[in-house]
């Protein structure tokens, strides 16, 4: 008897520990909800919402097959104890999983049970992310080794038994309070299968044009986050779909091609992306609450403005642009990458806020929150990572270029609905058509240049160099490190001090 214990992978299909489980006896089909996780900071009621119409979706594909996934309510070593002694279990299968400190201790407990009990816990590996990494010399092709692999697909038929599940809890229960979100996206396999196949027909085909404004990234996107974050998707799933689709284009013309090849390569990529990221955080726990770089530990602990902080959450900076993101992000649990970019560049720099309440209040309306991605990106975002070139968003010059006609400021900013095309961008120059839509919580240069000079003047510090090369050694990116001179110190300081004032 064995136990599949499901957790950011609610999938049946490239489900390996399912696969192999199917192969060596009878399982159980197994799903904690364990209450103690939900009242951590970082979790919230769309998270929650989205959880339980997963794993609804999933039981829904396994009564297909004539089987039923089991939830159980409670601490993880309870009920797998439980479960085992009632039922002989000697073997769980699962994925190894990296997310957020409280998971991670759990599974440190459920390794010291299963090893004091006498059983196997069979851990595979997820989405390319390799655990005891010594470094990240060859990492990129271990990557795509691992996304190249068989889909691993599970017999027509195999043995379960049934074991009851408990009620799920209400939202209520766990302290879950319904945060805003009216605009909520379908879950399920079923349905990133067929968002997957909308981007690979039409939605995708500018992807690598329109994926910057928010008016158009919301189509051109895949829109598979939550399902990477829940896992009724795996990674390889989608890389290889991408890839298949792409070697049968050659109906098109030349320039469709080129321009679907283009955009799927650059889906591609991200994906690669997506594990990078969470590889950080599987390599150095620390960086969900610790700034990466040791001489940046402290830099802004000191100055938390509380009236900026609640205005920046509110949507209420003066920046219509900001604001809008920010309303929208509230109501729908969606914004894309460079407007969530902006958003932490703009509180990070303009409001000189720390990155850690950020962090917590943006992974509660993420609803793709990912620990991995989410705080190695915060970091990398307000400068702390000490390895990344610093890049202050400028929300005007955002705001002209990604919604030049205001439609999407108007839409979520309603106060400066009135205001023509000229004036919505700064819309304190016409204060008589304000309708009283705040004026700028800081004066938008002072405040980058102010911020542009405190980062450049800690990043003379003596060793900082040194550091950021071991950060680098860590946790760089190798993808394009052969085809690059190797840097001495004086042209590393000198590419670090770079800043990005357009983007």
């Amino acid at each position: 008897m064995q136990i599949v214990w499901f957790k950011h992978d609610l999938r049946l299909r490239d489900h390996e520990p399912l696969f192999t489980a199917t192969k060596n006896g009878i399982s159980i089909l197994l799903y904690i909800i364990e209450p103690e996780l939900w009242r951590q900071p970082d979790l919230s009621f769309r998270h929650y919402d989205y959880l339980v119409r997963s794993l609804c979706a999933l039981d829904v594909e396994l009564k297909k097959k004539g089987h039923k996934l089991s939830i159980k309510v409670g601490d993880a070593v309870k009920i797998l104890g439980d479960l085992s002694r009632k039922h002989n279990v000697k073997r769980i299968y699962s994925y190894k999983e990296t997310w957020n400190s409280w998971t991670r201790k759990r599974d440190i407990r459920v390794k010291d049970w299963v090893n004091n009990a006498g059983l196997k816990w069979i851990e595979f590996q997820h989405n390319g992310v390799v655990r005891n990494l010594s470094n990240r010399n060859g990492w990129s092709n271990l990557w795509y080794s691992e996304m190249r692999k068989p889909i691993a697909l599970i017999p027509a038929t195999f043995d379960t038994i049934r074991v009851k599940s408990q009620e799920i809890p209400s939202p209520d229960s766990l302290g879950l309070n319904h945060d805003g979100i009216n605009e909520f996206q379908k879950a399920g396999s079923f349905e990133a299968n067929q968002l997957l196949e909308s981007f690979m027909s039409h939605r995708g085909r500018l992807y690598t044009y329109a994926m910057s404004s928010p008016l158009t990234a919301r189509s051109a996107c895949s829109r598979l986050s939550p399902h990477f974050s829940f896992g009724s998707f795996s990674i390889r799933q989608v890389f290889q779909t991408i890839d298949n689709r792409n070697k049968s284009l050659s109906y098109l013309s030349d320039q469709d091609r080129r321009g679907w090849t283009k955009s799927f390569r650059s889906f591609q990529s991200r994906l690669r992306w997506h594990c990078h990221f969470i590889q950080k955080l599987e390599d150095e726990h620390s960086i969900e609450f610790e700034s990466l770089h040791p001489d940046l530990v402290g830099l802004r602990e000191d100055s938390l403005n509380l009236e900026f902080l609640e205005r920046w959450k509110l949507g209420l900076t003066g920046y219509p642009m900001i604001d809008a993101c920010m309303r929208s992000l509230v109501q729908t649990g969606w914004i894309n990458f460079r407007m969530r970019a902006m958003l932490v560049s703009f509180a990070s720099y303009h409001l000189w806020l720390h990155w850690r309440p950020i962090s917590i209040y943006l992974a509660n309306l993420f609803l793709d929150y990912e620990p991995g991605i989410h705080y190695s990106q915060v970091q990398m975002q307000s400068g702390t990572t000490g390895i990344n070139a610093i890049r202050i968003y400028n929300p005007i010059k955002q705001s002209l270029e990604h919604d030049p006609e205001g439609v999407f400021i108007r839409r979520w900013v309603p106060e400066l609905r009135d205001m023509k095309k000229e004036e919505i961008h700064e819309p304190w120059k016409t204060p008589d058509k304000m309708n009283g839509y705040p004026v700028p919580i800081v004066d938008e240069k002072s405040a980058r240049k102010n911020a542009a000079s405190k980062i450049f003047l800690l990043r003379k510090k003596t060793g900082f160099y040194e550091n950021s090369k071991k950060i680098f050694d860590k946790h760089g990116s190798r993808k394009k490190l052969l085809k690059r001179p190797k840097k001495n110190k004086a042209s590393f300081i000198s590419s670090q001090k770079q800043f990005s004032f357009e983007n």
